[in-house]
């Protein structure tokens, strides 16, 4: 298999077997004008198996603060002009919106279907994320 280096996007590595597809959704990345490649099962040396999402595009709007809640053992390369600029692990993010849907039946949000669901860090040793209308916990990753 051949994928291309990439001129000005980013690359997300180490991420953990099958979370390539539901990060690819939950940042949108099919509505990326630009080549985006995302590799399922490729072997690691480290993590046994590991899924890799590959983003060339000039001019990029992604909001990559959720990384953290989704995987924060990920590996995020930020590449300008075919060059590694930034290497990071993402952090937790302070708050999540319509990331994870509350669970809760009275919550506000399963009667108003336009509200967004909002989440806000807890706990960050435990990864404790609670809905801002009702408290409830959301499902850790």
């Amino acid at each position: 298999m051949n994928i291309d280096s990439i001129k000005n996007g980013f690359v997300l590595d180490h991420i953990k077997p099958e979370k390539g597809m539901e990060i690819y959704c939950l940042l949108g990345l099919d509505g990326v004008d630009g080549m985006v490649a995302l590799i399922r099962n490729a072997a690691s040396r480290r993590m046994g198996r590991k899924d890799i999402i590959k983003v060339d595009a000039e001019n990029l709007n992604i909001d990559l603060s959720v990384l953290g809640y989704i995987d924060p053992e990920m590996t995020v390369n930020v590449i300008k002009d075919g060059e590694l600029v930034k290497k990071y692990h993402p952090e937790l993010p302070e708050q999540i919106t319509d990331v994870v849907k509350c669970k809760n039946p009275r919550c506000i949000t399963s009667t108003e279907q336009e509200l967004k669901h909002i989440f806000k860090l807890t706990d960050r040793e435990t990864r404790t994320y609670r809905c801002v209308y009702c408290e409830s916990k959301a499902k850790n990753q």
